[in-house]
């Protein structure tokens, strides 16, 4: 009986682990499609923010948790829009722009929310049910971890080694590094800078909009003001630590989560003790891990400059 509900504690764990880590691997790969292409994406915490709004309008108007990822998808695009046009069309600072974005959506998404959603603000809006993989999901511990899950799991299950195949794999991922590295060779053979860059800033900002999906149509299915909290930031320093290679911010992002999950379970474990104590862990982890492997990392050459043709 206790090695039962060890192994069902353990199973609980990971699967809160796993939970708290998909909107940001989301968002975290997002961030390294843009900034490999030398934009700094630091309006990912909007993006997420905007895709959960979109999700929960989208369920809520629809009824269904398909029209919410599509109308999610297009919204944290329209912000992609925005940045790509601001960012790379007229070269204002990535960085100013990107926390303009971030405040411009975390008040436009409360005020719509209340418009739109009004009294059913607090529903329950319609979400995606977990599909437990056949066989797989019977593997003991791993199996209801990792395959009973939500479509949106599997999806950034995919998404991850898809990345790092297209990054280090393909002649366009060739090109994306070569803009974020040194653009002058690339124009120099034919490639268009500034539209590979708003490509890959479009595309960014959909991956940081799917984690904001995830959040309302798999984990939660509320929408909630600032709903993001903060997974945006988390997601800008997993790339930092992941050095901008999709397979190891994964594993960063595992990281940041466990170490979540694990405050969490020590604020349940020991209800007497202070519960700020406990919320010190990711912080501690994370400067841990910071003083360990930022200060060894190279980001891409290019990055946060403008590139005008016969310039810098």
């Amino acid at each position: 009986m206790s090695w039962a509900g060890d192994i069902s504690s353990l199973v609980d764990f990971f699967s809160t682990v796993l939970r708290l880590s998909t909107p940001i691997v989301f968002a975290a790969l997002g961030g390294v499609l843009a900034e490999r292409a030398g934009v700094f994406n630091v309006s990912l915490e909007g993006c997420i923010l905007g895709g959960a709004f979109g999700a929960a309008t989208g369920a809520y108007l629809l009824g269904t948790p398909v029209g919410g990822l599509v109308l999610g998808i297009l919204f944290a695009a329209a912000i992609g829009c925005v940045l790509a046009g601001l960012a790379v069309g007229l070269g204002i600072n990535q960085l100013v722009t990107g926390i303009a974005i971030n405040i411009l959506v975390l008040g436009l998404t409360s005020y719509l929310a209340r418009l739109i959603l009004g009294a059913d603000a607090t529903s329950t809006l319609p979400g995606f049910a977990p599909v437990a993989i056949p066989l797989l999901s019977s593997i003991p511990v791993i199996g209801p971890v990792l395959f009973n899950q939500d479509p949106l799991a599997y999806l950034m299950y995919l998404l991850v080694p898809l990345s790092y195949w297209f990054l280090y794999r393909t002649p366009w991922g060739l090109n994306v590094r070569a803009i974020g590295d040194y653009p002058v060779a690339a124009d120099t053979v034919g490639v268009s800078v500034p539209g590979v860059r708003a490509i890959c800033v479009i595309a960014s900002c959909v991956l940081g909009g799917l984690g904001g999906c995830y959040l309302v149509l798999c984990q939660v299915f509320v929408f909630t003001e600032n709903m993001s909290a903060g997974k945006g930031w988390i997601a800008l320093a997993a790339v930092i630590l992941g050095r901008w290679n999709p397979a190891l911010v994964f594993v960063a992002c595992i990281f940041f989560a466990f170490s979540e999950a694990l405050q969490l379970r020590l604020q349940f474990n020991n209800p007497d003790v202070p519960y700020q104590l406990f919320s010190m862990v990711p912080f501690v982890a994370s400067f841990v891990a910071l003083v360990a492997f930022a200060g060894r990392v190279r980001p891409p050459a290019a990055i946060g400059t403008k590139y005008v043709r016969g310039g810098k």
